[in-house]
């Protein structure tokens, strides 16, 4: 960034006739959301004894900026006197202390405070003069070798132009919070793509989406009922469909969301408008049509073109695969799995003897069962009996956890689905496929209820035909976070040879987690013991009546009664919430935890982003699928190092580190709580599940037993035993617009 130019932004609007003037230099954030831009910050004003509390939305602010100031002076009940920012000014920092709080921010890369201190003290009031005309000067401050003395360079160009950026948004009345991703998206190109179609922002840039989008195409003038407005705005509808396990809407649903989702206050979508234009895009099938049932019948179903194409590329592929007979000698089956429980001394069930046996002699099976009732076991033969069948075996699973407890259950390697596939980042598809088939002739895949449609449907192309399949998991469970339904589906479809194991074994019925966990499947309130000093059972209960109960209540469990039982709280514990909302939600938890477990202290390095604090130890998770650095939604991992002077964290997934500059981390954050969908395939020693009724709308069934059946060792349910009680008898076994199970039929 040059020597800051004037730039000038809008906080809030009231009244002129009511704002003073006010000048200083942020000393330091208190909290800034990424999304809004609100900022609360403290402020060095001149003459001032204490610093200054300013309050206003700042669509980018860093410590150490110069800031000229209107607004109103308010006083708040609880934090006193603060200054309600309506315009501001961002100034070049006038004295020393300011100019080396604004280099040492983080602002530029390979400029920390250490580096900015030395800066300052060799040319004093002359420093950004230097960087920006004569930056091979710096070589002169001892500690600056050449090579840094190009980084700063190259990194003060690059934010030259990432300002421009943030000036042309900013100009267009939208938040700068994502210029560097634009900048590093587009590069030299990015305000002419923004210009040219701000639409695409929405499909390339992570955290932009077509809102944001929107605001700034009505900015440039385009008109509210252009057609190019209508096809981007079907496409969201489909997009934000398929965030909630959509594959498809029927057209009339579809037409009446986008509708709602194009109006204006100066503009109603005409609905004949847009349903011809679904009809131009091709969206719609006549499968329906053809004959469905149920309230589709008659009904258009509309796809976005790449899941229309998974899934009748899924089901025309498994048609193919189940029309392929498997030749086996089941009588010499047989005698094996007689000689296998002899040698081993563990007897199979019925039921777990026939999984075994259909293993042998079937293309493709399905094992589902809730916990207890010996999926590990008979997946665990099935691998025993291939192996001495002579196959070459692949074991996956969609989550990293998943497939290490996959590979430690079966004593034989396991990968993630993402990796057994060999994703290329490159191209953002995967190299095993149709052409390139995996090199296999056995597959077993846990955890199968997490799969979505695409990920399916990635993994049937790459099996080869003559192979077979073991789908392993409960559908008890919650669906995939991501569209389709594709575990139930394929049950549903009645093509699919299917083992539900439902006898709970002696050793299992022990444990009040795995008795719970099937009272609750079958709509019984949870048997449950209140928390003492020395439990008696593995699954207990703390009243806690009100959400700030609740919080007390799991600071006092990690505090004091878990590490008495014998936990590592930093490792051994985690917080499942129905919501990431709330006193009791993963947000504010996480702020708490933090504190209790990795507080702040001389010489532990931590980053400030976006109002949240990371430090070296926080557990963190992934919140995308970033396919270049190979981590994936939902990955835990924790953070290892911190970089001042680069702005880079260094966050351990497993065996593997993984590095974040300033501008990706909003990828993480931080996971001493996650929310329940974000468990799915992971299991811990122990579980804290709060459960309160603010969090209503999504107590359910399926929720409470897939959070449950994380906990190996222990569980904790915290709340009214309303709320529990509500979560039972509420069953949103959410009917995802799916189409899989037809075409299989």
């Amino acid at each position: 960034m040059s020597t800051p130019s004037p730039s000038y932004g809008q906080a809030n609007a009231v009244p002129a006739a009511q704002t003073e003037q006010l000048q200083g230099v942020v000393e330091r954030l208190t909290f800034h959301s990424e999304e809004s831009g609100y900022t609360i910050a403290r402020l060095k004003a001149p003459r001032a004894r204490d610093l200054v509390t300013i309050v206003g939305n700042f669509p980018s602010i860093q410590a150490g900026q110069t800031l000229q100031m209107q607004g109103i002076w308010r006083d708040h009940p609880k934090f006193g006197p603060q200054f309600e920012v309506t315009y501001y000014r961002e100034t070049k920092p006038a004295t020393l202390t300011g100019i080396e709080k604004y280099l040492g921010s983080g602002l530029i890369k390979g400029i920390g405070p250490v580096t900015a201190k030395r800066i300052v003290a060799h040319f004093g009031l002359e420093t950004l003069d230097v960087i920006e005309n004569q930056c091979d000067r710096l070589g002169e401050v001892p500690g600056i070798a050449k090579k840094r003395v190009k980084m700063i360079q190259a990194a003060w160009e690059t934010q030259k132009a990432i300002k421009e950026v943030m000036l042309f948004l900013q100009s267009h009345g939208v938040s700068t919070t994502y210029a560097v991703k634009i900048y590093k998206q587009y590069g030299a190109e990015a305000i002419a793509t923004v210009t040219n179609n701000p639409y695409q922002l929405a499909t390339d840039v992570y955290g932009i989406g077509f809102v944001t989008a929107d605001a700034i195409a009505r900015n440039l003038g385009i008109a509210p009922d252009s057609e190019f407005r209508y096809r981007s705005g079907l496409l969201h509808v489909l997009s934000e469909a398929s965030e909630e396990g959509h594959c498809f809407l029927p057209q009339p649903e579809l037409v009446e969301r986008t509708v709602q989702r194009l109006a204006l206050s100066d503009h109603e979508p005409d609905p004949e408008q847009i349903s011809a234009i679904v009809t131009q895009m091709g969206l719609e099938d006549q499968l329906v049509m053809q004959g469905g049932s149920g309230e589709l019948q008659g009904q258009f179903i509309c796809y976005k073109p790449a899941f229309f194409q998974a899934e009748t590329n899924m089901a025309d592929r498994l048609r193919q695969w189940l029309q392929r007979p498997v030749t086996v000698d089941l009588p010499r089956v047989q005698a094996w799995i007689d000689r296998f429980t002899a040698k081993t001394r563990l007897a199979l069930s019925e039921q777990q003897r026939q999984a075994v046996e259909m293993a042998a002699t079937q293309r493709v099976l399905i094992l589902t069962g809730g916990p207890g009732c010996g999926k590990t076991f008979t997946t665990r033969t099935i691998v025993a009996l291939w192996k001495a069948m002579g196959k070459v075996i692949a074991l996956a699973a969609p989550t990293g956890r998943a497939a290490q407890r996959l590979s430690e259950m079966t004593g034989q390697e396991a990968k993630t689905l993402h990796r057994l596939l060999e994703f290329d980042p490159k191209t953002f598809g995967f190299k095993r496929g149709y052409d390139n088939p995996l090199e296999t002739q056995a597959v077993i895949v846990d955890e199968s209820s997490m799969l979505d449609l695409f990920l399916a449907n990635s993994l049937i192309k790459a099996v080869p035909l003559e192979a077979q399949m073991l789908l392993v998991g409960d559908i008890d469970q919650l669906p995939s976070v991501g569209p389709g339904n594709v575990l139930r589906d394929l049950i549903r479809s009645g093509q699919v040879p299917v083992i539900r194991l439902t006898e709970v074994f002696r050793q299992a019925q022990a444990s009040y987690i795995v008795q719970n966990a099937h009272r609750i499947n079958q709509g019984q309130v949870p048997q449950l013991e209140p928390v003492s000093a020395v439990p008696q059972t593995d699954c207990l209960w703390l009243g806690a009546p009100q959400p700030e109960d609740g919080v007390q209540a799991i600071h006092d469990l990690i505090n004091d009664l878990i590490p008495q039982l014998g936990f590592a709280p930093a490792q051994d514990v985690q917080v499942l919430c129905p919501m990431t909302r709330g006193e009791v939600g993963t947000r504010n938890l996480n702020t708490v935890l933090q504190q209790l477990i990795n507080p702040p202290y001389s010489g532990k390095t931590e980053i400030a982003r976006g109002g949240m604090t990371l430090r070296v130890g926080d557990r963190v998770i992934q919140q995308v699928n970033d396919y270049d650095r190979e981590v994936f939604n939902g990955d835990l991992g924790v953070i290892a190092a911190i970089d001042p002077e680069e702005q880079e964290v260094t966050v351990r997934f497993g065996d593997r580190l993984v590095n974040y500059d300033r501008a990706d981390l909003n990828e993480i954050t931080l996971a001493w709580a996650v929310t329940i969908h974000k468990a799915q395939g992971s299991e811990y020693p122990v579980v804290i599940l709060p459960l309160y009724l603010q969090h209503y709308m999504m107590l359910s069934r399926n929720l409470l037993y897939t959070g449950l059946t994380r906990a190996k060792q222990l569980a904790f349910l915290v709340g009214p035993k309303k709320a529990i009680a509500i979560a039972v008898n509420q069953v949103k076994d959410q009917q995802r617009y799916t189409a899989l199970a037809r075409r299989l039929r």
